[in-house]
């Protein structure tokens, strides 16, 4: 239940410095009136201040004023700053304070004596702060309008727009409910849809991971095979050479190797020889040459002619040059003898060293491989051994990559994910769509409550008109049988029809969320209603006070009405300042 308990005000509109309060927390009707001395009192009522008493509880509950007052100017004229309003009230057992002000700008909001209040220091005022009041409330500023503060100034819900209609009574038969839940189904889905991505991209992650590590294990395969083959190569080559060392006569090997190097000797005689005779033979062809020239030039000089030019010579050089050619000719002769006989040593000595025959075969490219030809095929035998006990170095990383790093990819999340967000889908379009059986069911059963209170207060405040809300939730008026609109009805019987719907409003509101105690009505009495309206809304009024102890106030002009209850609230206006006749201890 909600029990609004106190308020009090100060520098509020017309309230002053001297703080004014307000106790709600009554079982009873309570008529407010209004004096104003300012205008001489005697009768007038207009100006004093009994509209600021819903104001300042709007404005306490809300931050805004009832009526279209800007915030600055709720702000007392003349004394401009401090202006402050508390309200005390309770909700299922747990206390609430709220003060609120402007000039300096405050909102504090205690619960249970604790400031739950989130500040902005700059400002005084909090976005959060008012959330977590409305959150205990469970009350629009809309709803508070048509359910707990009943004022000439607010629009009547039948003179609203379509959309605001709907929009309220959704509100009020807990339609709204659906579409706050569907609000939080679809932030819901958001982070699904966000996890899903997530889920998507790992997932997507892994694949192309795996995918690189399994190019990777393909190309260690593949060299794998390279090394494999080489191997065999290697093993297949070290087997063949044993093969053939082992074959090999070493003792022939070697002979053959001792009769090799004496052949490569004999061959070098043989080679030099020839090549001495080939030296030697050219010697003796020039030799034999300048003997020939020296044996015509004596000739010719025995002759006495020139050797030269063949002239007739008979001077003294004659002797001397034939003397010259003897010495010459006998020179070239001994030379020549000389080189005969080196000739025929070197043509001797061929004939002595006899025919070269073909070079000794060899396994081994020297001697020393051959003495060497036991180690050599040990050392094979060894390198056989070592190479096929060569460990594949591909083998482990392979395994270590298909066993470690490669990793399972697995859908039970992201499958799960999807099926999340298909019920979310499907819980959506049971919260949202018109023709859910969910909304059919809420607005079946409410409305059936809501036509049934709004038929019980029409009857007792004497409106003949059948007034109904369809299915659709448009509202039907009707009278004898005629089809009418809002703007049809008289003033006094709109009057009747705004009560009496603000009241069926209120019994539903009160049957889904939670009783609450304060109704204020603000001159709908006097608007319009003849006597017996107002003798009929009385009596709803006193009865509604009595049998389910609420606190009623009716704001009013008509001093007829004192006489018919029992407790007055006099707000008198003096020197520009508001008072309240109260004795709320406001100190």
């Amino acid at each position: 239940m909600i029990q609004i308990k106190t308020l009090t005000v100060k520098n509020f509109m017309s309230v002053g410095n001297a703080t004014q309060g307000i106790n709600f927390d009554r079982s009873d009707l309570t008529l407010v009136l209004g004096e104003n001395l300012d205008l001489g009192g005697d009768g007038s009522r207009n100006g004093t201040g009994k509209t600021t008493i819903i104001n300042a509880l709007s404005y306490a509950l809300y931050g805004n004023a009832l009526s279209n007052i800007r915030k600055d100017n709720l702000v007392n004229k003349t004394n401009g700053k401090a202006m402050l309003v508390s309200l005390d009230f309770s909700i299922n057992g747990q206390d609430y304070r709220i003060e609120r002000g402007r000039k300096p700008n405050v909102l504090k909001f205690f619960v249970n004596n604790e400031d739950k209040s989130v500040t902005d220091d700059a400002q005084g005022d909090s976005r959060e702060t008012q959330e977590a009041i409305e959150r205990a409330l469970n009350m629009s500023h809309d709803m508070f309008k048509h359910v707990v503060a009943l004022n000439t100034y607010t629009e009547p819900f039948l003179s609203l727009k379509a959309n605001d209609q709907r929009t309220i009574i959704e509100q009020l038969l807990g339609i709204t409910q659906l579409s706050e839940r569907a609000d939080r189904i679809k932030e819901l889905a958001r982070g699904t849809k966000d996890s899903i991505s997530q889920e998507e991209m790992r997932i997507r992650a892994v694949q192309e991971a795996n995918k690189r590590i399994e190019e990777q294990i393909e190309s260690l395969k593949k060299r794998q095979m390279l090394w494999v083959k080489k191997q065999k190569e290697d093993c297949d080559n070290y087997q063949s050479a044993i093969e053939a060392l082992e074959h090999i006569d070493i003792d022939v090997e070697i002979q053959s190797h001792r009769d090799l190097e004496a052949y490569h000797a004999k061959k070098k005689q043989i080679d030099d020889c020839n090549k001495n005779v080939r030296l030697i033979s050219a010697e003796i062809a020039k030799l034999e040459k300048s003997r020939v020239k020296l044996e015509q030039d004596l000739a010719a000089l025995n002759a006495h002619k020139c050797h030269a030019c063949g002239q007739d010579v008979h001077d003294s050089k004659h002797d001397e040059i034939k003397t010259t050619k003897l010495a010459d000719l006998a020179e070239v002769n001994q030379s020549w003898e000389q080189q005969r006989n080196e000739l025929v040593e070197y043509e001797n000595e061929i004939e002595d060293l006899g025919t070269l025959g073909a070079a000794p075969s060899v396994f081994y490219d020297t001697l020393e491989l051959a003495l060497n030809h036991k180690n050599s095929v040990d050392g094979l035998k060894k390198d056989l051994a070592n190479r096929q006990a060569d460990t594949d170095p591909y083998s482990e990383q392979i395994a270590d990559m298909q066993e470690q790093a490669l990793q399972e990819v697995s859908y039970d999340a992201l499958n799960d994910l999807v099926r999340l967000q298909e019920h979310q889908d499907f819980l959506l379009k049971l919260l949202t769509s018109k023709d859910s059986f969910v909304r059919k069911k809420i607005i079946d059963q409410n409305l059936s409550y809501l036509n049934q209170r709004l038929t019980h207060y029409l009857d007792r405040i004497g409106l003949p008109h059948t007034v109904k809300f369809q299915n659709d939730l448009n509202v039907s008026i009707e009278e004898l049988g005629r089809e009418l609109d809002f703007d049809n009805l008289s003033r006094g019987e709109r009057t009747r029809l705004i009560l009496s719907m603000s009241w069926a409003f209120r019994d539903v509101w009160e049957s889904l969320y939670s009783p609450i105690n304060l109704l204020f009505i603000d001159e709908l009495m006097d608007n319009g209603l003849d006597t017996q309206g107002v003798e009929n809304g009385l009596g709803l009024l006193k009865k509604m006070s009595r049998e389910r102890a609420k606190s009623i106030w009716l704001v009013s002009h008509k001093d007829e009405l004192a006489g018919r209850v029992e407790n007055i609230l006099k707000v008198v206006k003096e020197n520009g300042f508001t008072n309240y006749n109260t004795d709320i201890d406001v100190a």
